[in-house]
């Protein structure tokens, strides 16, 4: 029996067509999801940001019903696993005109949950800053779509299995974002993240972030932050749907304490649950 890791508009194991317009363009969104216990980790607001991202791109929205139950076909025996959805406008002609009537294609897709460290989580990681820029543009800010190349080559700027992970700056020297992960900043009880309305994903795990500061009376900025800034925090941490809360412990040459308000955060982020 062949395994089955992966869903083509429900079909198993399925070959995506060459005239597809992710294939040609990255004209698509992605979503990457924590799976435990055969379930889908925060389907609902994953659901929510692929359907958001959907109406900006003006590509139709998949069937909610039909993507979850393809989803829970996939998941249903993962014990922990990573769960990635792919959404593109579908095949259309050469030329970058979009089609009049798109018709989407669909691929969910498993793979094995990577082996971080728990040390990570714990004790927190080293990071470096990357070369590669990240663009702006306000008309894609924020989504998670598939033109992923910047990230791409920033992540092969190293080769360091001591450091999972580097930061990304704009053309202006802003702090924007890691290759997979967003970041924040703790200084005098407050946090400090980067605005991504010109660049950068907007990452669940972060929109987490802001809503649990939001519940527990944190402050928190969203704003310019510059590698200068960073050097001044109290501590820094990293967000996403995969690894949750990464504390970091060491950027350039900087050594960073994890602060108090970090484990508060981790803590709570951890009682939250499956969601």
């Amino acid at each position: 029996m062949v395994e089955l890791s992966s869903l083509l508009d429900g079909v198993a194991n399925g070959c995506i067509e060459g005239s597809d317009r992710g294939l040609h363009y990255g004209d698509g969104l992605f979503e990457t999801l924590a799976v435990r216990a055969g379930r889908p980790r925060f389907w609902s607001q994953h659901l929510a940001r692929l359907t958001a991202g959907c109406i900006r791109l003006a590509i139709p929205a998949p069937d909610p019903a039909l993507l979850r139950a393809e989803a829970d076909r996939l998941c249903a025996t993962q014990t922990q696993a990573v769960l990635k959805i792919v959404v593109t406008r579908g095949s259309g002609g050469r030329g970058y005109r979009p089609p009049l009537e798109a018709v989407p294609r669909r691929l969910l897709s498993l793979s094995p949950w990577p082996d971080y460290p728990a040390s990570w989580a714990n004790s927190g990681v080293q990071l470096r800053y990357c070369r590669t820029p990240v663009a702006t543009s306000p008309a894609l800010a924020g989504l998670k779509h598939l033109g992923r190349l910047e990230q791409v080559l920033a992540r092969a700027e190293w080769d360091d299995p001591a450091i999972p992970e580097g930061l990304m700056l704009d053309a202006d020297g802003a702090v924007i974002e890691g290759t997979m992960s967003n970041l924040f900043a703790v200084q005098d009880g407050a946090l400090w993240t980067p605005d991504l309305s010109r660049a950068g994903v907007a990452g669940l795990a972060r929109q987490r972030v802001l809503a649990l500061a939001q519940r527990q009376g944190i402050r928190v900025s969203e704003g310019r932050l510059t590698p200068a800034d960073l050097t001044q925090a109290d501590g820094l941490f990293l967000t996403n749907s995969l690894i949750g809360l990464w504390p970091v412990r060491q950027l350039e040459g900087r050594i960073y304490p994890i602060d108090p308000l970090i484990r508060q955060i981790a803590e709570a982020l951890r009682e939250e649950g499956d969601g």
